[in-house]
């Protein structure tokens, strides 16, 4: 059977158990399979979007500086890799990943790109929104980076204000206890030893380790590769964009980290497929 014949049979089977009619279904009772929601026609994902689906959502940048050993798209590249494994182990309705967010951090590296706070937050809100409209309540925001955090926690505030059930990852804790296992370098959080064993684990042929670094200032706030601008304005000096040391990384490191937060985010989507749809406040 082809793969759009597969479908329909799917989408079929859905309407005959009543989708159209705006009941509330058991969870997943529509869905066999994940669906990529860009692959369809409208007429098509009408079929899919009910109140029994978790819809995931990945963000990760494609323009954000990661050093001189990565690529500016690295956080996309996860993404891309983290939804496809959840794509394949779940039954969930997956949304294009959105490649800007709120990035303040690296805006003194050449390529990177971020927008305000505010944006990033009413961005999701406006996405998610419209999503639910066709029936979908329950979400799963695949996040790939840190200070979006700061944006993710106000965007799941507003939507369970409409009565939306919104999870994220949150990317330092999802593969912690895996990280802490096999983590050598003294500090650190991008393009650091461990954002650089993920990659050597997952897409190797982008990874330029001979130019990896050891480049680690502790502190807090923004990176420049300017030291009097960090002097001036507060900033973390690092030459290379780096936080942390990437020499360290190993594919191994990787792989041990990458399964465990692969594990974690699937938990995390079966914990939310659980949950109860609560009214509107």
């Amino acid at each position: 059977m082809s793969r759009s014949l597969a479908f329909t049979a799917v989408a079929l089977l859905g309407l005959g158990l009543g989708l159209g009619s705006g009941r509330a279904l058991p969870a997943q009772q529509s869905l066999a399979r994940s669906v990529r929601i860009a692959d369809l026609p409208w007429t098509e994902a009408r079929a899919v979007l009910d109140s029994s689906v978790v819809v995931v959502i990945p963000i990760g940048a494609e323009a954000k500086e990661h050093g001189p050993h990565l690529p500016l798209n690295n956080d996309f590249l996860l993404a891309e890799y983290f939804s496809r494994r959840v794509f394949d182990a779940t039954p969930v309705v997956l949304y294009p990943t959105v490649n800007y967010h709120f990035y303040p951090s690296f805006v003194d590296y050449a390529g990177s790109t971020t927008v305000r706070l505010e944006t990033a937050r009413d961005m999701l809100v406006d996405i998610i929104r419209t999503i639910a409209r066709h029936g979908p309540r329950r979400f799963y925001i695949l996040n790939t980076g840190v200070s979006t955090l700061r944006a993710l926690g106000p965007t799941r505030d507003i939507l369970t204000a409409d009565g939306l059930l919104v999870r994220y990852t949150d990317i330092l804790n999802v593969g912690k206890e895996a990280e802490d296992r096999v983590r050598q370098q003294r500090g650190g959080t991008h393009a650091d030893e461990m954002e650089t064993s993920l990659a050597l684990y997952m897409y190797p042929d982008k990874v330029r380790m001979a130019l990896a670094r050891d480049d680690y200032h502790p502190g807090a706030g923004g990176l420049t590769p300017d030291s009097a601008t960090a002097v001036r304005e507060g900033k973390v000096w690092s030459a290379s964009g780096i936080f942390g040391n990437a020499t360290l990384a190993t594919r191994e490191k990787g792989r041990v980290v990458a399964e465990a937060m692969v594990r974690g985010m699937l938990a995390e989507i079966a914990a939310l497929r659980q949950l109860p749809i609560a009214p509107p406040r």
